[in-house]
């Protein structure tokens, strides 16, 4: 999923968001909005690590989205042929 796509459904996706980050408070999510760079500003703050190392969450999460959105296209895909 790029990160265009979390931005459009990032309403939708504040509660994966928490689910991952438990200390992010819901003032935070509206605070970032859906920008990756407020994402990582925030979770460095929240758990006072490196800027690099929560780029490398944020990224890493993004791309089991990413994973978890194409399994899901290949299984519907599937089931309608």
């Amino acid at each position: 999923m790029n990160w265009e796509q979390v931005q459009g459904k990032w309403k939708q996706m504040t509660g994966e968001v928490k689910t991952r980050w438990g200390k992010l408070t819901d003032d935070d999510l509206t605070t970032i909005g859906g920008q990756k760079d407020k994402l990582v500003g925030v979770i460095q703050e929240r758990y006072g690590i490196a800027k690099e190392q929560a780029l490398k969450q944020v990224d890493d999460w993004n791309n089991s989205l990413a994973k978890d959105n194409q399994a899901e296209h290949e299984r519907v895909h599937r089931k309608a042929v």
